[in-house]
C-alpha cells in the first residue's frame, strides 16, 4: 500500500518498536494479557535509552471481536455497530495496560488512539495527524499507538492494523530502523508452526520477500497475519528502512536489536526506491 501524503520530518532519527498482539496476550484467548512479557520487554526499551515510537497489536483484545462482527469489511448490518463499540473499548483496555506497564518501567509513555486521529477511504489512509507524535516526541513522550477500529469514508469503518500505523509513521519520520517482536525467531521459509521443514531466514532483500511463501496459522487475525506483516515490511524496505523481526517470548533479544549487538533475528534489507 503506497502512503499519498508526506510530512515534514523531525530532526532527528528514532526506532519503531512493533511489539505483536501474539506476544503481549494470549490470542486464542478473548481479553487475556501476557504481563509477564509486557513488562520484561518494557524493562529491555528502557535499558536500551533509545528515542522510540511503540505500536501494540491488538491480539486476543480487538481480533476476536474484529472477527465476530466482520468489522474490516465495513458496515452491513446494524449489530456490527455495537461490536465496533465492544472492540474498540476492548483495545483501549490492553492499551491502558501497556501504557501503565511502560510507565511502572520510567517510560513516559502516552496514548494516541488511532480512531481519533485518522480516517480511512476503503482501507487506504486519507488522514492522519502527525503533529501529535511530533510533538509529544519534542517534549521528551514515548507515544504509544495501537491496532483499532476506524472510521473508513467508504465502508463506514474497518480496521487500521497496528501494522499499517508502522508502515505509515516510517514514511513520514527519520527511522533508524523499524523492529517487529513477534512469536517466532523471525522470518522463515514458511509457517513454522505449520511446516517442521521451514527455513529460518537470517537476511533478506526486497526481492526475497516478493518470493516468500507463507501459510495462515490458525489464531483469529483480520489483518492477514504474518503475509499482511510481509506486505507491509516490503513497503518499508523500499524506503531505505531495514527492519528486523525478533522473538519477543526470549528475554534480552529485543534489547540487543536496539542497541545494535548480534542476536538471532531476521532482517529485511532496506533499499529506497
Amino acid at each position: 500500500m503506497k502512503i499519498l501524503f508526506k510530512f515534514n520530518y523531525i530532526s532527528y532519527y528514532m526506532i519503531i518498536i512493533k511489539l505483536g498482539g501474539s506476544v503481549i496476550t494470549n490470542k486464542s484467548k478473548l481479553n487475556s494479557l501476557n504481563t509477564d512479557n509486557i513488562n520484561r520487554l518494557a524493562s529491555e526499551i528502557k535499558k536500551a535509552n533509545k528515542k522510540a515510537i511503540i505500536i501494540h497489536g491488538a491480539g486476543s483484545f480487538g481480533h476476536i471481536h474484529a472477527k465476530k462482527y466482520d468489522l474490516n469489511n465495513g458496515f452491513k448490518d446494524t449489530k456490527q455497530i455495537m461490536g465496533f463499540a465492544e472492540t474498540h473499548v476492548n483495545v483501549q483496555k490492553l492499551n491502558t495496560k501497556v501504557i501503565e506497564l511502560l510507565q511502572r518501567n520510567c517510560i513516559p509513555a502516552v496514548s494516541i488512539s488511532p480512531h481519533s486521529i485518522m480516517k480511512l477511504d476503503n482501507h487506504k489512509p486519507i488522514k492522519f495527524d502527525y503533529d501529535i507524535f511530533k510533538d509529544c516526541l519534542k517534549q521528551g513522550f514515548m507515544p504509544v499507538s495501537f491496532g483499532d477500529v476506524v472510521l473508513d469514508k467508504t465502508l463506514g469503518f474497518s480496521i487500521c492494523s497496528g501494522d499499517l500505523l508502522v508502515q505509515i509513521l516510517s514514511k513520514n519520520f527519520k527511522i533508524e530502523k523499524t523492529v517487529f517482536v513477534i512469536d517466532e525467531d523471525g522470518l522463515y521459509s514458511s509457517n513454522p508452526k505449520i511446516d517442521k521443514k521451514a527455513k529460518f531466514i537470517v537476511s533478506s532483500t526486497i526481492e526475497d520477500l516478493e518470493k516468500l511463501s507463507v501459510s495462515m496459522d490458525s489464531h483469529p487475525d483480520v489483518t492477514k497475519g504474518m503475509k499482511g506483516k510481509i506486505d507491509t515490511i516490503k513497503n518499508i524496505a523500499e524506503e531505505g528502512i531495514d527492519t528486523y523481526l525478533l522473538n519477543g517470548n526470549k528475554p534480552g533479544t529485543l534489547y540487543k536489536v536496539l542497541i545494535g549487538e548480534s542476536t538471532k533475528c531476521s532482517k529485511v534489507i532496506g533499499v529506497k526506491k
